[in-house]
């Protein structure tokens, strides 16, 4: 059965909507049955991102006018990363804007107000018939054809029988393909979707993945070269926080895709012997996020460089060290590019230190200066609406803000800041507003003591099960697994002595305050 997402502001809407797909039988199926489930209704631009996000609906009814964020504008988030669901679009008035609007979005449908049961059951039946023509992707079938090709037969030369075997198997619409190799040191299965979800908003790719590493097919005859350099951009602004390494054969036809396989793989492994890429890696990343990013997405990154390099030599990873604060302050102030600007502390200070402890310490002390300076500078190059935007966020990122309040604010129109969004932080509202939440919620179960309930609705999260599955996708771990590995071990702090010549009942505010520093 299809899933179903209907979004309307109107009661009576959703009602109709509602009672007209739980009787929808379609012409020519006999078994009585309606294809379509109900996979919730939404009342706002801002409860449809939600369900959609939870739901994965595989056909959306949307009106484009609805409080908060417009259809239009929901479409435009979550286009690229369900670019199958099938969206049917609706408004009281025809007009010509929100159509072209709607147009790269790869609308199905634009129905206006009020919608007759002909014309609604016309739509499903048309949209039935769409949803039905999808590649049958998650069918063991599927799977295993394209488990058989990817791991077995596509590394060698094939015949044209057996190529037009698959392509009529997984419906690949080309003769031709291209192989890209991808490895990545970790969360495999959430960075392959991602790469697939980019690739598939422009072209027809199937992919499949072993160990640390998945391959893509891109089923079509293109340009090489226009290709690859698509794909490493893509590489680039996708894969943000991970390390990897990736390998592009050449266009080939299908029985001899076994050299695009084989020239991809000796890209990849060349690239991979590369010493020190993966570090190198990091510190780009780092350069690029710091002051960008939520500051927690920084200082883990920063972490992941120097707590590998402290497992070694101490000196040598003072060196090291030295190299990356000198980097960061150059970048961020230019001190070391520009003879009249003085840099804020000295780099060379890292020499001096004696053990871990001193290290640590220095550290965590410098590099939240370099945050607040990078923030302090880099928000001032954004355009003034998207600072605006930020600074309303940062603000109220507890209270359940909506991209169209965040607009409303800068005095921008919500798709003009969603687009903002996407070309100066390479994300998207609700990704950006959730890390930030996540980032605060990580602190406060480091440091104050809450339960995972309180953390939640301290961070703007109403239900705690919903909170606790977004914190796993972001951090791969439950609130309650992170609050365990944050916290310090038992006898990590002395117990506090019981007050003397006092009422065990009665305690002075100092006193108080002592045994909760002691008791965090």
């Amino acid at each position: 059965m299809f899933s179903v997402l209907i979004v309307d502001d109107e009661e009576p809407v959703l009602e109709s909507y509602e009672f007209m797909l739980e009787r929808f039988r379609p012409l020519e199926d006999s078994s009585g049955e309606s294809p379509f489930t109900l996979a919730g209704k939404a009342r706002s631009g801002y409860e449809a991102l939600k369900l959609i996000y939870e739901t994965e609906p595989d056909l959306v009814f949307m009106d484009i006018n609805i409080p908060g964020i417009d259809g239009l504008s929901v479409l435009e988030d979550v286009y690229r990363k369900y670019p199958r669901m099938v969206c049917v679009l609706s408004t009281a008035y025809e007009r010509f804007d929100l159509a072209q609007r709607a147009i790269p979005l790869g609308v199905f449908a634009y129905l206006v107000k009020p919608v007759s049961k002909k014309t609604f059951v016309e739509t499903l039946e048309q949209a039935l018939v769409q949803l039905r023509s999808r590649p049958r992707e998650k069918s063991e079938y599927y799977t295993d054809s394209l488990q058989r090709l990817l791991r077995k037969d596509i590394w060698v030369e094939m015949s044209e029988e057996t190529w037009s075997r698959y392509r009529e198997q997984l419906g690949l619409p080309s003769d031709y393909g291209i192989i890209l190799h991808v490895e990545l040191e970790k969360d495999l299965e959430t960075w392959q979707l991602r790469i697939a979800e980019q690739l598939s908003y422009k072209h027809h790719c199937i992919y499949d993945s072993m160990l640390n590493r998945c391959m893509f097919l891109v089923s079509e005859d293109l340009n090489p070269a226009v290709f690859r350099h698509k794909a490493e951009k893509m590489l680039r602004e996708t894969l943000v926080s991970v390390g990897w390494y990736y390998g592009i054969g050449g266009l080939y036809r299908g029985p001899e895709l076994y050299r695009s396989c084989n020239e991809a793989l000796a890209e990849l492994s060349a690239r991979r012997a590369g010493a020190g890429d993966r570090e190198r890696l990091k510190i780009i990343k780092l350069r690029q996020k710091i002051g960008v990013a939520a500051p927690e997405e920084a200082r883990t990154l920063f972490r992941e460089i120097w707590e590998p390099e402290f497992s070694g030599d101490f000196s040598a990873a003072k060196v090291s060290m030295v190299s990356l604060f000198t980097l960061l302050l150059d970048d961020i102030t230019g001190a070391f590019s520009d003879p009249e600007c003085k840099p804020p502390f000295a780099p060379a200070e890292i020499t001096g230190l004696k053990d871990i402890g001193e290290w640590k310490r220095w550290a965590e002390l410098h590099f939240e200066k370099l945050l607040l300076l990078a923030s302090e500078k880099r928000t001032g190059n954004f355009p003034p609406p998207l600072t605006k935007a930020l600074a309303y966020i940062r603000e109220r990122y507890a209270e359940g803000i909506q991209l169209g309040d965040a607009a409303e604010k800068a005095l921008v129109s919500a798709a003009h800041l969603s687009r903002l969004f996407s070309e100066h932080l390479k994300t998207n509202f609700i990704d950006y507003v959730t890390e930030l939440r996540i980032g605060e919620a990580e602190k406060l179960l480091q440091d104050s003591g809450m339960t995972v309930k309180d953390v939640a609705y301290a961070v703007g999260y109403q239900d705690p099960n919903y909170f606790s599955r977004i914190f796993k996708r972001i951090t791969g771990k439950l609130p309650t697994e992170r609050q365990k590995l944050m916290r310090p071990p038992d006898g990590a702090f002395p117990t506090p002595p019981p007050p003397p010549h006092q009422d065990a009942n009665v305690q002075t505010d100092a006193e108080r305050q002592k045994l909760m520093r002691y008791s965090r």
